[in-house]
C-alpha cells in the first residue's frame, strides 16, 4: 500500500512538473529527502527512497557522488556486509544471483581478499543484428573472461555484489581512534560506529521505520557538505577523479590487494536496456573514453600506479583499457595518409612481389582472423564480426578522439567535468530503424561530420587512384593501398547509403554531406599539393 501511494505521488509530480526540461532545471537545487517504504502490516523488504541534497555551489560528482550517499545512508539502516549495485535501467532476472555471488564471498579460500563478484551486463532490447554493438560482446565474453584468470575483472558500474568494507580504503584498523576515523569518513558518529563489524543499526522493529535519531543522521549523511574535508571520493567510497568511477575505483581496489571474480551463468542474471541509436552510442562511448583517459593521464595511470601494487599482467590489462582512446591516432592516419598517397601515385608499402610485403599481409589478416574466431567462438556470426569492425572504426574516429580531447581539456582546466546520460526511453521511429538494421544518423554535426569526411575522402581517393593504377599498371606498387581503401569503404557502406540512397529521417542530412564534401575536397587538394612538393 505504501509503495503504491509512493508511485502515485511520483506520477503526480511528473504530471505537475514534467520529466525533462522543467525537472532538469530544478534538480540541481533541493534538500535531502529520505523516505522509508514498508510497514509492519505488509511483509516486504524494507525499501528506502534516498534523494541526496544538491546545491549549485557544491559539486555533486554525478553517479559516484550518488553511490557514496547510498553507501553512507544504508550503513546506518541495514549495514549489510554485501551490497548489490544496479543501474536504474537494469533489473534482476534471476533471484538466485545472490546465492551465486555468496558462493564466492563465503568461500573461506578466497573470501578474505575478494572485493566483488561481477556479472555480465545483458540487454533485453538488442536486435539480432545488433548494428551498434550494444551487447558489448567483446567486453563481457572475452576480456572479462581473461581477466578472471588474473586478479579478476574490472568493476563494471552495475550488476555486481561487493563487500561494504572494500569501499573503506585502508583506514579501518582496530587501533584507529574515533577522531582519526572522523577525519576520513566525516562527522557522523553513527556512521563511524557502523564501521565496526559488531554494529547493530537497531531499527525500530515496530513497523521497520527509522527512529528520529536515524532520520537526522540520514539527512546529515545525504547533505552536500558532508564530504567536505574528508577522504570521500579521494580514498574512500567511489572515487571522483574520473567520470568513469567504476573503472578507477576497481583499479584502486585491486592495487590495495583485493581480488574480484567474474560469474557468467548461462541464464542472464540481470537484464537492462542497451543503446539503440547512433547518438546515444556516440555520447555513451565518448563519456567512457573520456573517463578512461582521465585515469591514463592522472596519478593513477596503470603503467605507473599499478605495477608495484598488483600483478604486472593485471596492470597491463588496466593500461590497455586506459589508453584505448588513443586508437583514434592510428585509425585517422590509416584513413587519410594511404589514400592521399594512392591518389598521387606514391607507394607506401613494399611491392606485392616483394617477400617483405607478406609481413604486412600476415599482420592485417591475422588481426581480422583473430577477431573473427573470437566472435564465432562466443556465439556470434560473420555479420556480428562485420558490425563490430564497423563500430570500432566509427567509435575510434569520433568517441576516442573527443573523449581524449575532453580528458586533456579537463586536465589543463579548460573545461569542467560533465556526465551526459543516454536516453533509454524507446522512440518508435528510431526503434523501427534499429530493428530494420539501418543506422540512425540523427546526431550532432561534430559527431557525424568526421565520419562523412573520411568516407568521401576514401571514395574519391579509391576511384581516382584506381583509375591511375589501371592506366599506369602499377598494381605491384599500389595494390596494398587499393585494398586498404576498399576495406574502409566496405565497412562504411551504411554511411554511404545514408548519404546517397536513403530518404527517411535517419539519413545523413544533406547539409552535412555538402559541408563534408567541401572539407574533403579541400583536404585532398592541399594534401596533393604538399605531397607533390
Amino acid at each position: 500500500m505504501e509503495y503504491e501511494m509512493f508511485k502515485d505521488r511520483l506520477r503526480t509530480t511528473i504530471e505537475k512538473y514534467g520529466t525533462r526540461n522543467e525537472s532538469i532545471r530544478c534538480s540541481g537545487d533541493h534538500p535531502p529527502s529520505i523516505e522509508v517504504i514498508g510497514g509492519g502490516q505488509v511483509e516486504m523488504p524494507l525499501l528506502v527512497y534516498v534523494s541526496r541534497e544538491k546545491r549549485p555551489s557544491h559539486p555533486h560528482h554525478f553517479k559516484a557522488g550518488a553511490l557514496n550517499v547510498l553507501l553512507r545512508v544504508s550503513s546506518i539502516i541495514s549495514n549489510s556486509l554485501h551490497l548489490l549495485i544496479l543501474d536504474c535501467d537494469m533489473y534482476c532476472n534471476d533471484p538466485t544471483s545472490a546465492r551465486k555471488a555468496m558462493c564466492f564471498h563465503l568461500d573461506p579460500k578466497i573470501s578474505p581478499t575478494l572485493a566483488f563478484v561481477q556479472f555480465p551486463q545483458r540487454f533485453q532490447n538488442i536486435s539480432k543484428s545488433d548494428i551498434y554493438d550494444s551487447g558489448l560482446r567483446c567486453t563481457f565474453s572475452v576480456r572479462w573472461e581473461g581477466l578472471d584468470g588474473l586478479q579478476g575483472p574490472v568493476l563494471s558500474g552495475t550488476c555486481f555484489y561487493i563487500k561494504r568494507v572494500a569501499f573503506h580504503g585502508s583506514f579501518i584498523q582496530n587501533d584507529n581512534d574515533f577522531l582519526k576515523l572522523k577525519e576520513s569518513f566525516g562527522s557522523s558518529n553513527e556512521f563511524i560506529k557502523s564501521l565496526r563489524q559488531n554494529y547493530d543499526p537497531s531499527m525500530n522493529r515496530d513497523g521497520n521505520c527509522l527512529s528520529a535519531m536515524q532520520l537526522r543522521e540520514t539527512q546529515l549523511l545525504a547533505s552536500c557538505s558532508y564530504e567536505n574535508q574528508t577522504k570521500w571520493g579521494i580514498e574512500v567510497g567511489f572515487l571522483y577523479q574520473s567520470v568513469l568511477e567504476d573503472y578507477l575505483t576497481g583499479l584502486t581496489m585491486h592495487c590495495r590487494g583485493w581480488t574480484s571474480v567474474y560469474c557468467n551463468p548461462s541464464k542472464p542474471q540481470f537484464l537492462g536496456s542497451g543503446v539503440t541509436n547512433m547518438n546515444d552510442m556516440l555520447v555513451q562511448g565518448t563519456r567512457w573514453m573520456s573517463g578512461l583517459f582521465d585515469v591514463a593521464i592522472s596519478n593513477y595511470s596503470p603503467l605507473i600506479y599499478g605495477p608495484l601494487r598488483m600483478s604486472i599482467l593485471e596492470s597491463i590489462c588496466y593500461a590497455y583499457l586506459a589508453y584505448f582512446p588513443l586508437y583514434f591516432i592510428p585509425v585517422w592516419c590509416f584513413g587519410i595518409i594511404p589514400q592521399l598517397c594512392l591518389l598521387n601515385g606514391i607507394p607506401l608499402y613494399p611491392k606485392v612481389s616483394d617477400s617483405f610485403c607478406m609481413i604486412f599481409a600476415v599482420i592485417f589478416l591475422s588481426s581480422l582472423s583473430k577477431h573473427l574466431v573470437e566472435v564465432l567462438l562466443t556465439g556470434g556470426s560473420f555479420q556480428t564480426w562485420i558490425n563490430e569492425q564497423r563500430i570500432w572504426i566509427i567509435t575510434s574516429v569520433t568517441c576516442d578522439l573527443y573523449g581524449s580531447m575532453d580528458a586533456v581539456m579537463k586536465k589543463i582546466g579548460m573545461r569542467e567535468a560533465s556526465f551526459l546520460t543516454t536516453d533509454k526511453v524507446m522512440d518508435d521511429e528510431k526503434e523501427k530503424l534499429y530493428q530494420m538494421g539501418k543506422f540512425d544518423f540523427r546526431t550532432s554535426t561534430p559527431m557525424i561530420a568526421p565520419l562523412v569526411i573520411l568516407v568521401i575522402l576514401n571514395m574519391a581517393s579509391f576511384m581516382l587512384g584506381l583509375v591511375r593504377v589501371i592506366a599506369t599498371g602499377d598494381w605491384d606498387k599500389m595494390l596494398v593501398q587499393v585494398v586498404l581503401s576498399f576495406y574502409i569503404l566496405i565497412m562504411s557502406l551504411p554511411i554511404m547509403e545514408g548519404m546517397t540512397m536513403r530518404k527517411d529521417k535517419g539519413r545523413v542530412p544533406s547539409s552535412i554531406t555538402g559541408l563534408s564534401f567541401v572539407v574533403a575536397m579541400a583536404f585532398l587538394t592541399v594534401g596533393s599539393i604538399v605531397l607533390k612538393d
